[in-house]
């Protein structure tokens, strides 16, 4: 399975980053506020400060003051989307899993998968492919079951080489006419949780990676 970065480095480096911008901002607030303040205060009186001046630097304190606000609220909100992903972890590590994908890698133990036949089927016949398209497994699925798995094992002998991927086609018909190909669900186990570019992914014993959104928990 392709490595990347846990999410909770990548929360933790997006909320000291915006720590980091809050500060900033609020250090640029405060010597805006003293320099106001003093530009006030040394006036000449028989020559004050241009209304309209002032009225416009007002104008810009106001919209400082909101930035500052806003990024502190954004800090906020990355600290509760950080505590989000942790509890999202903690209930999904370990967890059973199904998806639809074609593609599977092979990781030196049975793939896993469900197929349920289109009313009318009366056969089912699972190939898998190597990554040029080759078939290097072919067998006539049980109409009776549901759940199978595929052991590696290659038509001339021999076993599928690990980590390598592997394309699984099954094509129904019902009696000589072909109906159609289906895609099979693969059922495996939750082994990390991840975030990429702010959605979150589930990576699986099957060494792939899936969206959180697209899974459904057994």
């Amino acid at each position: 399975m392709t490595t990347v970065t846990n999410y909770t480095g990548t929360n933790t480096q997006n909320t000291a980053t915006t720590a980091s911008t809050t500060s900033s901002m609020g250090s640029e607030y405060n010597s805006f506020i003293k320099l106001l303040t003093a530009q006030v205060r040394n006036q000449d009186p028989l020559s004050p400060m241009d209304s309209t001046q002032f009225v416009e630097q007002l104008a810009t304190f106001s919209s400082l003051e909101q930035l500052v606000n806003s990024n502190t609220a954004l800090s906020n909100i990355a600290s509760m989307i950080s505590n989000l992903n942790g509890l999202m972890a903690s209930e999904w590590l370990g967890a059973d899993v199904s998806f639809s994908s074609s593609w599977m890698p092979y990781m030196g133990s049975p793939a896993s998968y469900t197929y349920e036949a289109p009313e009318g089927t009366t056969k089912s016949v699972l190939t898998v492919k190597d990554s040029e398209g080759n078939p290097v497994w072919t067998e006539t699925l049980d109409p009776d079951k549901t759940a199978f798995s595929w052991d590696g094992q290659l038509t001339g002998g021999g076993v599928a080489g690990e980590e390598e991927m592997y394309e699984f086609v099954i094509d129904y018909y019902e009696g000589n006419a072909f109906k159609g190909t289906a895609v099979p669900t693969v059922v495996t186990k939750v082994t990390d949780i991840l975030s990429e570019g702010g959605t979150l992914r589930l990576g699986t014993a099957s060494g792939l990676t899936v969206d959180l959104a697209q899974v459904q928990r057994l």
